[in-house]
């Protein structure tokens, strides 16, 4: 790890008055979750359907239990807790120096870790409701059920969805409206654990007028070269270095 680096990153987080944090996958792996794209990752495991089919709006509609097989299987991680990198942001939200984390993950751990103001594009698998009534259920709903989970208020029985976006539905526009808010507000926009690939989460970066940009991650993106500061390496060792 380059120590001048990680030096730099302390320096610009001590200078700044308004950070705002955008984070993907790699946030997660360090805390046992698997991502989608790298080695390993779920795009790289063998199923009788492609992840990005089965985790999508028209797959949970027409073979929710497949849908539902899956998902217990590779997208819940109720066991993992948070790594460096999560408790490292909610000490800087803590102390006022970070305005808000935009999260493309949906395991919450932000949260876990004791950060507030968290904006999670993609929902979160937490919350759950009834198709048919909107009644709320817990994560823990879907773990202890089998087969496809169902509303278990009187007279209801209708399916339970992750309050999750899947592929073909679009972001909440309140979400998203506030996470631009956020982004074009910051003086340092830091941005970790993604390979800004997936639209239009990674379309946020534009809004980002402020005078630093940081990115943490191990590949390189398209917004390198507009940084301030980049850093090849993984986040949580990162800030567990930076000691904030």
């Amino acid at each position: 790890m380059d120590n001048t680096k990680i030096e730099q990153l302390r320096r610009l987080v001590d200078a700044s008055s308004r950070t705002v944090f955008f984070g993907g996958a790699g946030v997660s792996t360090e805390s046992g979750i698997p991502d989608f794209r790298s080695t390993g990752g779920l795009y790289q495991q063998k199923w009788k359907f492609p992840p990005e089919v089965i985790i999508s709006h028209t797959f949970f509609v027409e073979a929710t239990e497949e849908f539902y097989r899956f998902y217990r299987a590779k997208m819940l991680a109720p066991d993992a807790k948070p790594n460096a990198a999560h408790l490292a942001l909610a000490k800087l939200e803590q102390s006022g120096k970070l305005a808000a984390v935009v999260t493309q993950n949906i395991d919450g751990l932000h949260q876990m870790a004791g950060s507030k103001n968290v904006l999670e594009l993609h929902g979160s698998v937490h919350r759950n409701y009834c198709m048919k009534c909107g009644a709320f259920y817990p994560l823990s709903a879907i773990i202890a059920s089998s087969g496809v989970p169902r509303c278990e208020k009187p007279g209801c029985g209708g399916i339970l969805k992750p309050d999750v976006v899947l592929y073909e539905e679009g972001l909440d526009d309140s979400i998203l409206d506030r996470a631009t808010q956020a982004i074009e507000k910051a003086d340092l926009f830091v941005i970790g654990g993604t390979s800004l690939v997936v639209q239009p989460a990674s379309s946020l970066v534009r809004y980002f007028q402020g005078k630093n940009l940081v990115i943490i991650n191990k590949s390189e993106t398209f917004a390198d070269s507009r940084a301030s500061l980049v850093i090849s390496d993984n986040i949580g060792e990162v800030f567990a270095a930076c000691n904030f």
